[in-house]
């Protein structure tokens, strides 16, 4: 079965823009005090910058799950695939536990405990090993049922029963003990982006002008349902968009959806955005886009080596400027960053951006080339 270049492309242009995201954080000048999405403490290019990186976290999920989809029809073999999402939720969830949470924090004592984007892969995949052998259209009416309803909980009165169910819809703090366990990546409506896209999956096999026709109807048609609900703003996100004093932030208050946990805007707004990049590189993808399949080919393992490519640039910075090793605090919630807020400007962020995409650009295209020539390495499956 062909590999889609549309979701190597597209992947790939997302994980670009995540770098930013990463770099931002790691960088910027008042980045661990200041929120670039309040529209009470911001400037357009700062709230852009931010939140074009929404797009990231939802289009993993969703390929992922169409991915899955993928690789069991190639497979055709339900025991092998239910073990191998098993075996990869596991080793997702202990990657982010270990590497990537070093990665991002470098605290040897590991105080800090995130739940974030590749963890809710990892148990998106051991639910979705449920599903295996069904049919996708189940997959996909679990997922949107959850996708549209969940934001109905916010109705429910507080209980026992739903303050112990919390963690599985909203973001949590949970301490244990001296740590800090941070979901940031509620399980269920995570899962159902991912559904979603187990559930579509079967609309990426078709010939091309097929998928080009159905990626340009899903991109409208989310899209189109983000503006009328939105529009109504009574239902689909927890904060409602408002008018606002400058004309053009009122658009960015409308634009401004809830990520944590994915409202149903939210979702919407950027499922629809991934479509029609989707649809964008179905058509350019071969020629004008390729640069960006190189590292969505090899997501995984850019994923974990950039984390240490940025926290080389933080570490070369902060000592530019004249700190001490001993200023850098690496137990509390910094980043590895000194506990203050000094850092560099947005444009040589977006210069320190650029060169942490050229460095990865030759390592992503060496492991891609050595991945593809060793197929009877499956091990390499997982990284």
């Amino acid at each position: 079965m062909k590999r889609i270049t549309s979701i190597d492309v597209v992947r790939g242009i997302v994980m670009v823009i995540m770098a930013l995201d990463h770099t931002r954080d790691f960088l910027l000048q008042n980045a661990l005090t200041q929120n670039p999405t309040d529209l009470s403490n911001t400037y357009p290019a700062l709230f852009f910058t931010r939140w074009i990186t929404h797009l990231c976290a939802p289009t993993f999920v969703f390929l992922s799950g169409v991915s899955a989809y993928i690789s069991a029809k190639r497979q055709n073999n339900i025991s092998e695939s239910r073990k191998f999402l098993l075996t990869r939720g596991i080793w997702l969830i202990f990657l982010e536990f270990s590497i990537i949470s070093f990665g991002i924090w470098s605290d040897i004592g590991f105080h800090t405990l995130l739940f974030q984007v590749i963890a809710a892969i990892g148990v998106g995949f051991l639910l979705l090993s449920l599903l295996v052998g069904k049919s996708h259209k189940i997959a996909l009416g679990i997922g949107s049922f959850i996708m549209i309803f969940y934001g109905l909980l916010a109705l429910v009165p507080e209980s026992g029963l739903r303050n112990a169910l919390s963690p599985l819809f909203v973001l949590t703090v949970l301490p244990l003990g001296e740590r800090l366990l941070i979901l940031a990546y509620p399980i269920l409506p995570w899962w159902s982006i991912m559904l979603i896209g187990y559930g579509l999956g079967e609309y990426f096999l078709v010939e091309k002008p097929n998928r080009i026709r159905f990626f340009m109807k899903m991109a409208g048609g989310f899209l189109i349902a983000f503006v009328i609900l939105r529009f109504i703003n009574i239902y689909g996100d927890p904060v409602p968009w408002s008018i606002q004093t400058k004309p053009f932030f009122t658009f960015l208050s409308f634009i401004n959806v809830s990520k944590n946990a994915p409202s149903l805007d939210f979702t919407l707004c950027m499922l629809g955005i991934s479509f029609l990049m989707l649809w964008l590189a179905e058509i350019y993808g071969e020629g004008k886009l390729k640069f960006f399949k190189v590292y969505g080919s090899v997501p995984l393992f850019y994923y974990l080596i950039h984390w240490y490519v940025i926290r080389t640039f933080l570490i070369i910075t902060f000592l530019a400027k004249g700190y001490q090793w001993s200023d850098f605090v690496f137990h509390e919630q910094t980043l590895g960053r000194p506990k203050n807020d000094d850092g560099i400007t947005l444009p040589q962020v977006y210069l320190a951006w650029f060169a942490v995409i050229l460095i990865m650009y030759p390592l992503c295209k060496w492991y891609s080339n050595y991945k593809s020539q060793h197929p009877e390495k499956t091990w390499l499956r997982y990284l």
